[in-house]
């Protein structure tokens, strides 16, 4: 097992070399898994409806949340949010990829837009993409796109488990490669949930979602 994850480690880091200048199809490999309301559902205000959160038209997903909103549950001590938690593909092993089209309105800022859930503790989460004041960011800790407000841009998020390695791509171009965080079970999740310095109303829109796992 050890030579095993060794090679996959060497191998990762050849390829990553190539990718940093390149734009690369990141979903070669990969096989789309089916994509609709049994595999997902919405994390919202827990006193509000679904529809004065979220909406699905024209093949667009728009997400938004107030600062000054509930928690998803009555017992969680979380900030607000507005999520697509994609539960129904939970997975444990292997290597599984996010791919969507993303859009965050000016003035969205100290918000998760999309994480991949599930870390050993005291982390909950494996990776956050946040939007502080247009960039896009790996937590507080590094920016991927200083300004990404206005406009449509691809994202791609590949999470080897045993290697315990995130790789994200913006418009096809590796801008992340970033440590797991352990854990024993992983979900993909995509909106908007309130971070430090969040401001009062959040959005964002995704379309052409995909979950992808490698063959």
């Amino acid at each position: 097992m050890t030579s095993f994850l060794a090679k996959l480690c060497f191998g990762l880091s050849q390829f990553l070399m190539f990718q940093v200048l390149t734009a690369y199809d990141p979903t070669k490999g990969f096989v789309s898994l089916p994509f609709n309301t049994s595999v997902y559902h919405i994390q919202k205000p827990y006193d509000k409806q679904e529809n004065q959160r979220y909406s699905f038209k024209n093949g667009v997903h728009k997400l938004w949340v107030f600062a000054n909103d509930k928690p998803h549950t009555t017992t969680s001590h979380t900030k607000p949010r507005t999520e697509i938690a994609i539960q129904g593909y939970g997975y444990s092993s292997g290597v599984w990829e996010f791919a969507a089209d993303a859009y965050v309105p000016k003035g969205t800022t100290g918000v998760c837009i999309m994480q991949v859930f599930g870390a050993t503790a005291p982390h909950a989460s494996t990776l956050m993409l946040r939007v502080y004041d247009g960039a896009l960011m790996y937590y507080q800790d590094t920016v991927l796109v200083g300004n990404i407000y206005n406009r449509w841009f691809h994202l791609n998020v590949v999470h080897y488990v045993e290697a315990a390695k995130v790789m994200v791509y913006i418009d096809g171009l590796l801008k992340l490669t970033a440590d797991g965080r352990g854990g024993h079970s992983h979900a993909f999740k995509c909106g908007v949930y309130a971070q430090t310095g969040d401001s009062f109303r959040m959005e964002s829109r995704w379309k052409n979602i995909q979950v992808l796992k490698h063959i």
